[in-house]
């Protein structure tokens, strides 16, 4: 009940932002005609629609990637401001570009006006945000009456976090007993609740105002319960059970069904299939487009390896993907070809214990240190990422020597596929120590997002471009 009321609020916050953005715009086109500048501006009635559009494009998509929205009504003032600078910035950045791409030809005073006012506005219009939430959860959304079967630690918890929820319009009823209680038993937590015994429940459906029941019960204690699951269901009422019955497992939890049988689901790891889809289609695209913009240079580059020193230009080696799956990955040569042959010659040179950098590597060869640097070695894996091997952002690919060793938490990183770039990459890349970069990788897997790896991306070009963290 609270991700829809969230996802409500994200909604019409999104909604708030056209007007606010169509007021700014408004606002900024008049300001730059009233000024004598010498060069004329103004807009045909097709050319303010078009740029209008963008200007809400720009900014509501900067502020769903940024999750503005998500925090509104929760944050502090500070927070306000620089969620809402940075969106506006974001925006304002993409207006830019599409400015160029699209040669609109807009007046810079206007786009530092409007972005100066849809500011402004923005924070005016977020500081009384949370007044806003509730009058949005008020009107938009009916309170919701709430009964809990079970008075056991957790049921109080459970209490206590549906009290904590009262502003997201949770009323809890009281409680249902399955054992005998006397009549005028009650809880007393923020407030005071009565105990009925469970046998009341069917009397209460009939003559109060029901919408959820809440089952906290032990899980043992489930199956007993059968018919008053039926009773619920048959009445239409929505009936939620707790499964913390496993404390410790940090898993995200959702109900599938094979055929007629229900199975409760705990992922360690992102498994929406429709956003993995888009990821995957996302990958092929991108890497598509990567081969052929390079194809010129990486045949270059081939040529350079061949002539400089003797072996093949690509280097083949195994890697663990998805789940530990074995591939071959690709990379362009750097080092002499001999070099996994004088691998334990040069490990007592290394940083790390596991996953092996060494600084100045004596194997590279002279082209191999310029192209470990700006990572053009790692140009060959976007044949990975097309084969399916690979993602564009993921935890990098491990040798199997490497996965042998791992700790058990940290063979969780191979649960997702692996990729070019990652968050290490934005932090140091080849500077992280292993530990540090295991933790990413895992904070990474956690926070997945379609947004975050964009931002990955995007990150990562000026820190290969200008060759940052890599040795």
């Amino acid at each position: 009940m609270f991700s829809n009321q969230h996802r409500k609020a994200k909604l019409l916050f999104g909604l708030s932002d056209i007007v606010v953005i169509a007021l700014a715009f408004q606002a900024a086109y008049w300001t730059r005609l009233s000024l004598s500048l010498s060069n004329t501006f103004y807009f045909t009635l097709e050319r303010e629609a078009l740029v209008l559009g963008l200007c809400i494009l720009n900014w509501v998509l900067a502020g769903y990637w940024l999750d503005v929205y998500g925090s509104l009504g929760a944050g502090e003032p500070r927070d306000v401001v620089r969620d809402s600078l940075r969106q506006c910035v974001y925006a304002a950045a993409g207006l830019v570009l599409f400015q160029f791409a699209l040669r609109l030809e807009l007046s810079r005073p206007f786009i530092v006006f409007f972005t100066a006012y849809v500011w402004v506005l923005l924070l005016t219009f977020r500081i009384g945000a949370r007044r806003l939430v509730g009058v949005i959860r008020r009107e938009f959304g009916a309170l919701r009456y709430v009964v809990i079967v079970g008075m056991s630690d957790r049921a109080i918890r459970l209490a206590r976090a549906l009290e904590a929820a009262r502003d997201q319009g949770v009323r809890l009823r009281g409680f249902l007993a399955a054992e005998p209680v006397a009549d005028s038993c009650e809880i007393v937590l923020g407030g005071a609740y009565p105990v009925y015994p469970l046998a009341r429940l069917p009397e209460m459906l009939r003559r109060e105002v029901i919408d959820e029941v809440l089952f906290a019960v032990e899980s043992e204690t489930l199956r007993s319960l059968e018919d008053v699951f039926l009773q619920c269901d048959e009445e239409g009422v929505r009936t939620r059970v707790a499964v913390d019955f496993f404390p410790h497992v940090n898993s995200e939890m959702y109900l599938e069904r094979l055929g007629s049988t229900p199975l409760l689901t705990f992922s360690a790891a992102p498994d929406d299939e429709i956003r993995l889809l888009i990821k995957r289609a996302t990958d092929i695209v991108l890497a598509t487009t990567g081969l052929i913009v390079t194809a010129p240079f990486l045949l270059l580059t081939v040529l350079l390896i061949k002539l400089t020193s003797p072996g093949p230009a690509i280097f083949r080696q195994e890697r663990c993907g998805l789940n530990g799956r074995r591939f071959t990955c690709y990379k362009l040569r750097s080092m002499c070809v001999d070099a996994e042959a004088r691998k334990a010659e040069v490990m007592h040179l290394s940083e790390r214990t596991l996953a092996t950098k060494i600084p100045n590597d004596p194997r590279l060869t002279f082209i191999g240190r310029y192209l470990r640097r700006f990572s053009i070695d790692e140009m060959p894996q976007l044949v990975n990422v097309l084969r399916g091997d690979m993602s564009l952002v993921g935890p990098r690919p491990a040798i199997p020597d490497e996965v042998a060793q791992y700790k058990v938490w940290q063979r969780r990183r191979l649960r997702m596929r692996p990729g070019l770039t990652c968050l290490w990459a934005l932090n140091g890349r080849d500077r992280v120590d292993f530990e540090t970069w295991m933790k990413m990788d895992m904070q990474y897997i956690d926070n997945w997002s379609l947004g975050l790896d964009w931002k990955i991306l995007f990150r990562t070009i000026p820190q290969v471009v200008l060759g940052k963290g890599a040795n």
